[in-house]
């Protein structure tokens, strides 16, 4: 499996934004729990949303204060379903 980066996760809001899209989503996967959490926000929320993630994930995605917690995917859509459709071509969520 492809390991995302946090430069993967500034192309992929940064990409939302250039086209105009109305959502934007990443991934989480936490220890512990058998299935992974997918958070969808709405674009307006895209430059304060990445501005969290990256004070609070490292470089490899991994949460920098709760152990366990990494980012493992990202997408973008103008709808749920789109998003929907690119999670389950590219992860197991």
């Amino acid at each position: 499996m492809f390991k995302l980066k946090m430069e993967h996760l500034e192309h992929c809001f940064n990409k939302a934004v250039e086209d105009g899209v109305l959502y934007v989503a990443v991934v989480i996967q936490m220890d512990g729990f058998s299935n992974n959490e997918v958070i969808i926000n709405p674009l307006d929320n895209a430059e304060s949303k990445l501005e969290y993630y990256k004070n609070t994930y490292n470089d490899d995605l991994e949460h920098k204060f709760s152990n366990g917690i990494r980012i493992v995917g990202c997408t973008y859509g103008k709808d749920f379903k789109e998003i929907e459709d690119q999670l389950m071509e590219d992860i197991e969520i």
